[in-house]
């Protein structure tokens, strides 16, 4: 069935500044038919709800419209970024997209815009720059700082909208997000939704009696405001568009603290028992929707309200009969959406050295191999992405004009500027969360970690909004996460960590573990073109363990395979990282003691796993080693050994044996972290304690 036409009145989505001077009277129509629209959906998706033909977390935005009406009316669509809230529905439907469309959704049909993967209040567009919301709700607002960003450097006005709770407000993510857009100086209006409650608890139990959040600004040395939506609406539309143009024209941040109304609970089953008496009756009183009606009335539109009303009503109920029509969703290929296709060219140069008629090589030839450490050789790849990719930018904590904690950044502020090399506070969620809309916006960001172990504080933003944005929105997140890890150097357990387990529980991000110089070289530029989040481990241990050669390969994306370091008809032995190294020693102890010859692989690629090669050797050999730094229990190996297994069950000769470190947080002093790590005399006595 076709989309019923868009009414006359809802073909006009913009308001300026001009219009409430030249034409108050008709913006407040235009404003009032959105906001009727947004609530007459809200009120028929609830009822749908209690019948139960929709399912989900129905959170309505009844009472919310004075709020993001007016704004999203007042925002210039055509550039700027968004990212709208659970209590936003007119904010969707003004930005972009059909009312069927945003039905469809909530259905969670066939014809859903996220293929019915997300949940019915969280879908966006990302390809108009509506950043679609996790249920973390603080976590949103630094995308939009990146997104917002990105637009800036590609030279387009854009200004970004961060909104979030009262409740979301005390979050960390929060602060974070202020402090680094006053430290970037990006133009966002952030504006917090007061409705007095965050789910059941009430603001008096959430932060200190009197406080008002708009003064929170001042901590920011940002300006700082309060609004009631509740009030006025052409009072509303008037101080929006003030900020709106002042947050352009300054190019600065600017907090709203927008005093807004929560009429039916917290969600559709929210039984609302915890409000005090009458303070339901007070909610409604305070209703924008119907005194906007009633002024537009008592100004003389009272007959065109009610043929509005009837035909968007009609309109809404059409829509639903649409929507409802549209046949459930099929799983068939969810799988197969989990990443994104290979980037397209014409969308980012190719790193390789050979020139096209697509895109020319305009780079002076690559040099000859050089004996470099695998710190150098990082530094080499990403030179490599910064001269030949314009949109490419390193960022981290340190990384600029002190070369980050293991000098694998030197020098790239010098030669490349600060607008690509940019140090972060010490904030890393939100600083996550920036490059992640970085990304998403057409940016290339490539994210150091000081330590791998800092990265679980933004492990939120890493495997719940990254590693699934893809999948439930269609958009790409090309980010390269990289991860010094590891131990060895006796730095304790918070410097120390293996976190390949921990992040690769959770589907949506590939991984890349090199051992080498050259192959560290060759996952950076494989990793970078990807188009996908992608971990980059790097072992400490390795950065200044030697120097080989590393040179331009043109094979640089088979790093995404194993290789064979050494043949063998004994066993099969897989490693990855650091243990590559242990494993080379053990092997040939092995082989000069035992006579027992073990085919080495070198793993490199975490995720996805392309163990074919693999599976090749253990069909000859028979048995199957796995050794990995990473504790043993719920370590990688144990993935390993279970694919491994699963496929080659019958030509096992003997049961598979997994080597790891002991199930303790990494010790600091260095005969305890001997004791805790693989060492090449405990892994060759339990190799050869299990051949008998």
């Amino acid at each position: 069935m076709a989309h019923p036409p868009l009414p006359a009145v809802l073909l006009a989505r913009d308001l300026r500044s001009a219009d409430l001077d030249h034409d108050l009277p008709g913006a407040l129509l235009r404003t009032y038919a959105w906001m009727f629209t947004a609530r007459q959906a809200d009120n028929r998706i609830l009822e749908l709800f209690r019948q139960g033909l929709i399912r989900g977390t129905v959170t309505g935005g009844q009472g919310n419209e004075g709020l993001i009406v007016p704004l999203a009316l007042l925002a210039d669509k055509a550039v700027d970024v968004i990212s709208i809230t659970h209590r936003g529905l007119g904010g969707h439907l003004i930005w972009s997209g059909h009312l069927v469309d945003h039905l469809n959704q909530y259905f969670a049909n066939a014809a859903s815009p996220t293929k019915a993967r997300e949940g019915n209040v969280h879908h966006g567009d990302p390809r108009h720059r509506s950043l679609p919301m996790i249920s973390h709700l603080g976590i949103m607002v630094s995308n939009v700082l990146g997104a917002t960003d990105a637009q800036r450097r590609a030279g387009r006005p854009a200004m970004g909208f961060a909104f979030m709770g009262d409740g979301s407000s005390s979050t960390g993510d929060i602060h974070e997000s202020l402090n680094l857009a006053t430290v970037l100086g990006l133009p966002v209006l952030f504006v917090i939704e007061n409705n007095g409650y965050a789910y059941s608890t009430p603001v008096s139990e959430q932060y200190a009696p009197g406080l008002e959040l708009w003064r929170r600004a001042a901590g920011y040395g940002i300006e700082g405001l309060a609004l009631d939506t509740t009030a006025d609406v052409a009072a509303t539309l008037r101080t929006f568009a003030d900020a709106i143009d002042r947050v352009r024209r300054t190019g600065r941040p600017l907090l709203i603290e927008a005093r807004t109304l929560r009429l039916r609970g917290h969600a559709a089953y929210d039984t609302c028992t915890y409000l005090k008496p009458g303070e339901a009756d007070a909610f409604f009183a305070a209703d924008p929707l119907p005194k906007l009606r009633a002024r537009l009335a008592a100004e003389g539109h009272g007959a065109r309200l009610d043929a509005l009303e009837a035909e968007l009503a009609a309109f809404v109920e059409a829509c639903l009969r649409v929507a409802m029509a549209v046949p459930r969703p099929d799983p068939a290929g969810m799988a197969d959406d989990l990443f994104a296709p290979p980037l397209p060219v014409a969308w980012v140069p190719s790193l390789d050295s050979a020139p096209s008629a697509a895109q020319p090589k305009t780079q002076n030839p690559e040099p000859k191999a050089e004996s470099l450490t695998m710190a150098q050789a990082l530094n080499r790849a990403l030179r490599k992405i910064l001269a030949e990719v314009p949109a490419s930018m390193v960022l981290g904590q340190d990384i600029a004009d002190y070369g980050g904690a293991f000098k694998v950044t030197e020098d790239l502020l010098r030669d490349f500027g600060r607008p690509r090399v940019m140090n972060m506070p010490l904030a890393e969620s939100g600083s996550t969360g920036y490059a992640i809309g970085l990304a998403v916006a057409g940016g290339r960001p490539i994210v150091e970690y000081q330590f791998a172990d800092f990265s679980t504080e933004a492990a939120t933003q890493i495997v719940l909004n990254a590693a699934t944005y893809h999948f439930r929105s269609g958009a790409r997140v090309p980010l390269v996460l990289r991860l010094p890890c590891g131990g060895g150097l006796t730095f304790g357990s918070f410097h120390s960590e293996e976190l390949e387990s921990f992040f690769l529980a959770l589907p949506g991000l590939k991984a890349l573990y090199p051992s080498s110089p050259q192959d560290a070289f060759n996952a950076l530029l494989a990793a970078f073109e990807d188009g996908n989040p992608v971990l980059l481990f790097e072992h400490k241990g390795l950065y200044r363990r030697g120097k080989q050669p590393v040179a331009w390969d043109p094979a640089y994306r088979e790093v995404w395979r194993p290789a064979r370091l050494r043949p063998g008809g004994f066993a099969t032995l897989v490693t990855y990282g650091e243990a590559v190294h242990l494993a080379r020693e053990v092997c040939e102890y092995l082989s000069a003691e035992y006579e027992r010859e073990l085919e080495l692989w070198d793993l490199r690629g975490l995720s996805p796993l392309r163990l074919e090669a693999i599976q090749e050797s253990l069909a000859r050999t028979g048995r199957l080693i796995v050794l990995h730094e990473g504790r043993r229990t719920h370590g990688f190996g144990a993935e390993l050994v279970a694919r491994l297994a699963e496929e080659q069950f019958a030509a096992l000769a003997a049961p598979p044996l997994r080597l790891g470190a002991l199930d303790v947080p990494v010790p600091f002093a260095p005969e305890l972290e001997n004791a805790f790590r693989p060492t090449r005399d405990k892994v060759i006595a339990a190799i050869a304690n299990w051949m008998g």
